[in-house]
C-alpha cells in the first residue's frame, strides 16, 4: 500500500509539472515575465519552451536523416553514463561508509575530519573535473590504461560519498545510550556492537542517504562528461543537442529528460534494495 501510494504520488507530481509547463506556456509572454525590469520567469515561446507533446514526439523521430530514433540514441547514451554512475556510486558509498564508521569509532577523527568532509563539497565541480581528468591521464591500473569514463566515475564518487558519510554517521550514533549499556553488560566489544546494534539502527538513515548519493552520482557523471569532453554519454549528448537549440528546441529536452530518467532509475534501484531488505528482516 505504501509503495502504491508513493508511485501514485510520483506520477501525480509529473502530471502537475506537465500541467504547469503547458499552463505557463499558454499565458506566458514570448519575452518572459519581468518585474521592474528583472526577468522572473523564462520566455514561453516555442524556441525556449516547446510543448511537452513535441518533446515526446521527438523521441520517436530520427536523430539525423536516416539514422536511429532519438529515443534509442538517448537510451544508449544513458547506458554509457550508467557505467560511470554505478562505479562512482559504489566507490563513493563504500568510502562514505568507511569514513562514517571511522568517525563513529574515534571522536578525535570525527572532530578533525568532519569539517573537511563538509568543506569538500564547496569546491566547484566544474573546476575540479578537468583537474581529475588531467591526473587520470597520467595513471594506469597495472597494464590497463586510464579510461575517460574512469575520470567520470571518480567525479561521481566525489559527490556520492558525502551524503553516505554524513547520513551513516548520524545513523551509527542513533542508538540510545541504554541500548549501548545493555551491549556492554553482555561484554560485547566494539565490533559486535557495530554489527548487532549500530548497523541495524542506521538503516533508516542509510537508504535516504543512498538515494541522495545516487542522484549526486548522476549529477557528477553528467557534469564530468561535459567538463572532460567524454563522448558517448548523456552529458555529452546534452552539449551536442544544445547546439541545435534554435532550430530544434525539442531535441535539447530529449537529452535532459534522459538524464532525469537516469537519476530516477538509480533512485528506484536503491528503493528496491531497501524494500527487499525490509521484507527479509520482517520475514
Amino acid at each position: 500500500m505504501r509503495r502504491a501510494r508513493a508511485l501514485a504520488t510520483g506520477i501525480g507530481a509529473v502530471l502537475v509539472a506537465v500541467l504547469l509547463w503547458e499552463a505557463y506556456k499558454a499565458v506566458g509572454g514570448d519575452d518572459g515575465t519581468s518585474l521592474f525590469g528583472v526577468r522572473l520567469l523564462p520566455r514561453a515561446d516555442d524556441a525556449a519552451m516547446p510543448h511537452v507533446y513535441d518533446v515526446l514526439r521527438r523521441f520517436g523521430e530520427p536523430e539525423l536523416p536516416g539514422g536511429d530514433p532519438i529515443g534509442l540514441v538517448v537510451l544508449k547514451a544513458c547506458l554509457f553514463t550508467l557505467r560511470g554512475v554505478a562505479v562512482g556510486f559504489g566507490v563513493g558509498a563504500l568510502v562514505g561508509l568507511l569514513l562514517a564508521v571511522l568517525m563513529q569509532r574515534f571522536r578525535v577523527v570525527e572532530r578533525g575530519l568532519l569539517p573537511y568532509v563538509i568543506l569538500s563539497q564547496t569546491v566547484p565541480l566544474i573546476a575540479l573535473a578537468p583537474a581529475i581528468a588531467g591526473w587520470g591521464g597520467r595513471l594506469s591500473l597495472g597494464s590497463y590504461p586510464w579510461q575517460p569514463w574512469m575520470s567520470v566515475a571518480t567525479i561521481a564518487a566525489y559527490l556520492a560519498f558525502f551524503p553516505v558519510a554524513v547520513g551513516m554517521l548520524r545513523g551509527l550514533q542513533s542508538p540510545p545510550r541504554v541500548a549501548e549499556e545493555l551491549m556492554r553488560t553482555y561484554a560485547a566489544g566494539w565490533w559486535h556492537t557495530l554489527v548487532k546494534l549500530r548497523l541495524p539502527a542506521s538503516t533508516p538513515y542509510l537508504f535516504p542517504a543512498l538515494r541522495l548519493a545516487g542522484a549526486a552520482a548522476v549529477v557528477g557523471a553528467v557534469v564530468g562528461e561535459i567538463s572532460t569532453g567524454t563522448r558517448g554519454g548523456i552529458g555529452r549528448l546534452v552539449i551536442e543537442y544544445s547546439r541545435e537549440a534554435t532550430a530544434d528546441p525539442a531535441k535539447v529536452y530529449t537529452a535532459m529528460v534522459g538524464a532525469a530518467l537516469l537519476g530516477l532509475a538509480v533512485a528506484a534501484v536503491v528503493g528496491i534494495a531497501e524494500f527487499a531488505l525490509n521484507r527479509r528482516r520482517a520475514a
